[in-house]
């Protein structure tokens, strides 16, 4: 997510020999004489066959290629792809070896990448705690950490419980809705733009500008700079007017970070914060619907919501893959010949998948030793996992509240997942359900009329930081202004 979508500096080495992708995509590997079959082709991580079935090509790729495989992104750039769970915590524990510096890159530095290169966006070097390392990486981590970490988490469980449930009312009485466009995009994102202090007003600009960024496509830098565009002036707002948000905070915090690299640490934050989580409760869903056993486990209670949820993130990451690092000298990785320059991308569904390590990842205690968070000096802050868990559990939990009789308005075979090879979610989410009215004691929100902001789905007496944050109507008309756009069709 840099500002500058240009061609990253980095060092000049040495040719690539020959067992390295590098110079070999999207051609063949070796010398197949003209009109021959490929001996060795390395596989594409775009296309359709990719994006209806990446699992497949993950374990193809295994059985070919053992856990570091060669692949082509699109444009023909070559790099490698770790799909072995302990070659891919080799490779994130050992920062000296594998940087996160994208400016280390060979190919990019010898003119072979092109500066309109659509995935630009997720790989070129920013001056953010995303591509820094080392003593630079604890100082901008530590203040994001920090930062997260004090945020009133009972106000955040509030908060979510209670657009969960106005954004359900805004739909139920029509009986179908796009669950991705109406509840699993929108929920993240005011979750994590209340958390940061994103003004909510702001939200459908902000997914539609992630969303395009992500997905790599022709718009793709455009998408960049609105993102940045929109979360500069975040930042400028909070400088002049400070809240019990998170950008106020980074701001403050003692790692004395400037204004453009709270910005630039946003960028990362609000891009995790939102798309993750929104596909992951997207793909929980999906897989509700989908897999029989799957939603009887949890519907009786052999395992619970937050069980099932970590059992998607073994089995359907919402970020499959992840980019990555570049090797700072020759080495190995797990046998494979890895030289100074290289790209390598983190496999996290094919790691997750390894047949060696695969536990039993259904049922009461589901193991956490997934990939999904990362490992090593760039894992997920555990602030910001316990937001997202908390987000999606509510999310499912809500949703399997409300409309109990919930199904698929298409055939399975009819989804379809986004162009991307980083993020793992549908297009859309299309279901049908028994009409209802809204929860008793909210008025059912429309284009020309918003509910109260108490819902009574769990009656209570309200609490001082509910009779607080009732008494503030700017943020109130902020938040109705945003939904009104979003269910306007954005």
């Amino acid at each position: 997510m840099p500002h500058d979508a240009g061609t990253p500096a980095g060092p000049r080495l040495a040719s690539v020999p020959s067992g390295c992708p590098a110079h070999q995509a999207p051609g063949p590997r070796g010398g197949a004489a003209p009109g021959a079959a490929p001996v060795d082709e390395p596989a594409r991580l775009y296309g359709q066959r990719f994006q209806d079935d990446p699992h497949g090509l993950y374990e193809e790729l295994r059985a070919r290629h053992g856990s570091v495989a060669p692949v082509v992104l699109e444009g023909g750039v070559p790099a490698w792809l770790v799909v072995g769970y302990q070659a891919l915590l080799q490779l994130v524990r050992n920062p000296e070896v594998f940087s996160r510096d994208s400016r280390n890159w060979r190919d990019a530095a010898e003119g072979r990448v092109p500066a309109d290169w659509p995935l630009w966006p997720m790989v070129a070097y920013m001056p953010a705690m995303l591509y820094a390392d080392g003593i630079e990486h604890q100082r901008r981590g530590g203040a994001v950490t920090d930062s997260l970490g004090r945020f009133d988490r009972r106000d955040l469980q509030r908060y979510v419980e209670r657009v969960a449930d106005e954004l359900i009312d805004a739909f139920v009485a029509e009986g179908e809705a796009d669950l991705l466009v109406r509840f699993a995009q929108p929920l993240p994102l005011l979750a994590v733009g209340h958390v940061v202090g994103v003004p909510d007003e702001d939200g459908p600009d902000l997914v539609r500008a992630i969303n395009t960024m992500l997905d790599g496509g022709e718009d793709a830098l455009a998408a960049q700079r609105e993102f940045a565009g929109i979360m500069g002036r975040t930042v400028a707002n909070r400088q002049e007017a400070p809240g019990p948000d998170v950008a106020s905070r980074m701001l403050a915090h003692e790692a004395g970070l400037s204004a453009e690299e709270v910005l630039n640490d946003l960028l990362v934050v609000m891009t995790a914060g939102h798309q993750t989580t929104s596909n992951w409760i997207g793909n929980t869903l999906r897989l509700m619907l989908t897999d029989p056993r799957f939603h009887a486990s949890v519907a009786v209670g052999r395992q619970t919501v937050a069980d099932a949820l970590e059992q998607v993130l073994w089995q359907d990451p919402p970020s499959q893959n992840s980019a990555g690092r570049w090797a700072t000298q020759d080495t190995l990785l797990d046998g494979t010949p890895i030289r100074a320059g290289d790209f390598l991308i983190l496999g996290i569904t094919g790691a997750n998948n390894d047949p060696e390590v695969r536990p039993r990842t259904d049922g009461p205690g589901a193991s956490r030793a997934h990939l999904a968070w990362g490992s090593g000096p760039h894992m997920c802050p555990y602030p910001a996992q316990e937001i997202a868990r908390m987000v999606c559990r509510t999310a499912v939990e809500t949703i399997l509240r409300r409309l109990p009789d919930l199904r698929l308005a298409v055939p399975e075979e009819e989804l379809t997942w986004r162009p991307t090879p980083w993020m793992r979610g549908l297009t859309a989410l299309p279901v049908a359900f028994t009409p209802q009215r809204p929860t008793p004691g909210e008025s059912a929100w429309t284009a020309t009329a918003a509910p109260s902001t108490q819902s009574s789905s769990t009656p209570r007496p309200a609490t001082s930081t509910e009779r607080e944050s009732a008494s503030a109507p700017p943020a109130r008309s902020s938040r109705w202004s945003f939904l009104t756009r979003w269910l306007r069709g954005r």
